[in-house]
């Protein structure tokens, strides 16, 4: 125990499945059972046996001990196995003498699989070292863990080879060869019946939902009814008025090409370092169109009987969306750590996708996707996993040629950092585990959650006006000018005064932060006598 004390304290920080507290005398049993829940749901998404809530440890990971005896226990175990469900307490409770002092080391099990632990009716879980609700798509990827019902792999006795499209089948044949070259001599011998077998499309000669999706003449997608085959190609304007749109249904495997060339890939063109002539590319890299099309297909929740949407705007933006929760725990999850996933929502036809070449089952699709991106200068791919369901926007052009240039050369930045830097670019929300990250390695300033990047990063990439329209002048600044203001016309209404700032303030600053910033900078001027509120309730020099 005291071994594995040493690997915890090793830690750089606390993580969803190790937290340290100092409770030298006692702990708040309702906050115990808050950490029992995230901690215990963290473990099974985590794929870990068990988490640890160590007492006597401060934050910084100093050891100051506890004093907590046997007693004070029992009641803990026992409030905790009360007031969970399912009903649980902690494997053990393990006193250690550490350095002279005693801690106690709480083993929490992992939820079971299936069942995320509830505290008092409530999901608990863990962002980084942050304790809250445990978000939707979590909540779902434990309770679908025993799920070995898959939609896919449904038989339809009524369905014969009859239903099935001959030239998606011809299609098929030649995509299974490709993937397949050892095969190719034998695959013409074989009757359709042995041919969809083999590529696992059939079971026993018998058709599936998948053999529908894919292969199905369009009147035959009833079989899989009230499901559908849909998929669904929009087109907007720059005002986001639709212009266009069709319609596309079984089979996929040879719509996927039609829905393709409805997308209108224009060529980009811009300038690169070093060079006098214009870098010309596809403005949607082929392989992304394809990724993100046939991971629609393979992922979709079919059960709640949604349809897939493309829409492409001519802004220089494609949105695929599908219905249903993101499997994994979170896109910068998957591609930390660029290897397949454990369980699939549609495991049946996913198998047969990547036995007819449409997708590939080794897990760094989404990272190419977000390297091609880098590479072009583009934004990176913007995923949106709420309400159920799964959207990734495509930006088709360079936002800032020159912040986007030095980015992506900065040697030390890895591909997650860029993400993150990324994130901080188009304001997006950062998780306190990524704050903490960022902020160590000197990459973003600000306060929570007007981040922008840092001095250092600005100067690296020549990029100092950015820096300074989103970090803002000294507050400094900002008074001499309202002093400025004064002396010309010796009076001025918070009105006027607000028109003179607003657009001077940080560019992160949403609209009602800058006027409290206002309000509150006038304040301060007055607190320190430089100004004050005449009898007409206008400001003016003291």
């Amino acid at each position: 125990m005291i071994d594995l004390l040493n690997k915890l304290l090793s830690l750089t920080t606390e993580n969803e499945v190790v937290e340290f507290k100092e409770a030298r005398r006692q702990y708040d049993k309702n906050k115990l059972g808050k950490y029992f829940s995230a901690l215990s749901n963290e473990a099974n998404l985590s794929g870990k046996s068990q988490a640890w809530l160590v007492f006597g440890v401060k934050n910084d990971k100093t050891v100051i001990g506890t004093i907590i005896n046997d007693h004070q226990i029992n009641d803990y175990k026992a409030e905790i196995a009360n007031h969970s469900s399912p009903n649980l307490s902690f494997v053990n409770v393990h006193r250690v003498n550490y350095q002279g002092r005693d801690v106690l080391m709480f083993e929490i099990p992992a939820a079971p699989e299936g069942t995320p632990v509830s505290w008092k009716g409530f999901w608990y879980g863990r962002d980084g070292e942050s304790l809250g609700a445990l978000n939707l798509n979590e909540l779902e990827n434990i309770r679908n863990q025993n799920k070995s019902y898959d939609w896919s792999a449904q038989i339809i006795e009524q369905a014969t080879l009859d239903d099935l499209d001959p030239a998606a089948i011809k299609k098929a044949r030649e995509m299974f060869a490709i993937k397949n070259p050892k095969l190719k001599e034998q695959i013409p011998t074989w009757s359709d019946r042995t041919f969809l077998n083999k590529a696992k499309l059939t079971i026993k000669g018998q058709l599936t939902h998948a053999a529908i999706l894919l292969l199905a003449k369009p009147e035959s997608e009833h079989f899989i009814s009230p499901a559908t085959a849909k998929i669904s190609w929009i087109l907007k304007d720059k005002d986001n008025l639709e212009k266009d749109y069709q319609h596309f249904s079984c089979p996929l495997l040879l719509e996927v090409e039609n829905v393709k060339s409805k997308i209108r890939n224009l060529k980009y063109r811009y300038i690169k370092d070093g060079s006098l002539f214009p870098d010309e590319v596809d403005q949607y890299d082929p392989y992304i169109i394809r990724e993100a099309l046939n991971n629609c297909i393979a992922h979709q929740d079919y059960s709640l009987g949604g349809k897939i949407n493309i829409v492409e705007n001519e802004a220089g933006e494609l949105i695929f969306s599908n219905m249903g929760s993101f499997i994994p725990v979170s896109v910068e999850q998957v591609i930390k750590a660029d290897a397949p996933e454990s369980r699939y929502r549609n495991s049946f036809l996913a198998n047969a996708m990547v036995n007819l070449n449409m997708i590939d089952t080794i897990g760094s699709g989404i990272k190419r996707m977000f390297v091609i991106q880098k590479n072009k200068y583009f934004p990176l791919p913007d995923y949106d996993l709420s309400n159920n369901q799964v959207k990734v926007k495509i930006t088709a052009k360079v936002l800032d040629i020159k912040y986007a240039r030095k980015i992506a050369q900065l040697p030390e930045l890895s591909l997650e950092e860029i993400i993150l830097l990324d994130k901080v670019a188009k304001q997006k929300l950062l998780t306190d585990e990524e704050i903490k990250s960022l902020k160590a390695k000197k990459l973003i300033e600000g306060r929570k959650p007007n981040f922008h990047i840092s001095s250092e990063v600005a100067k690296a990439s020549g990029d100092k006006a950015r820096y300074i329209k989103q970090r803002g002048i000294d507050d400094k600044f900002y008074e001499q000018l309202i002093i400025q203001y004064l002396n010309k016309f010796q009076a001025a209404s918070s009105a006027d005064l607000k028109k003179l700032l607003l657009d001077k303030l940080p560019e992160i600053l949403a609209p009602k932060q800058k006027e409290n910033k206002i309000r509150n900078m006038l304040q301060k001027m007055k607190r320190n006598s430089l100004i004050k509120l005449n009898e007409n309730r206008e400001w003016q020099l003291v």
